[in-house]
């Protein structure tokens, strides 16, 4: 008795050429989305985080992103102010990358 065992890379070879371009071509307004919620949320919690906390001098060094973010500040204001700062510094970065990597990957 004998089995058919294809390989992984026999497997990729019976994709057809246009398909393979279509799924190794990265998504660029995905990749913007999901970037810049992940900056939007991760600058949002720890501001919250640090305003539940408190305390006499309430996120001395996080405020100092204040230079780069005019408007933002340690408060709960400060963080949907930061929330749409970083969500749109995400958003660029992430779209960046997808350009990027498409203009460059070898998809043949």
């Amino acid at each position: 008795m004998t089995t058919s065992h294809r390989t992984p890379s026999s497997q990729f070879e019976a994709i057809p050429a246009e398909t393979q371009r279509a799924l190794a071509r990265l998504h660029s307004r995905a990749w913007g989305v999901a970037i810049g919620a992940l900056l939007g949320i991760a600058l949002f919690a720890a501001t919250i985080f640090l305003v539940l906390k408190g305390g006499a001098d309430v996120g001395q060094h996080l405020g100092l992103i204040s230079v780069f973010l005019p408007g933002y500040s340690v408060s709960v204001l400060g963080a949907f102010v930061g929330f749409v700062y970083a969500f749109v510094i995400g958003y660029a970065t992430g779209r960046l990358i997808g350009v990027v990597y498409n203009a460059t990957a070898r998809i043949q």
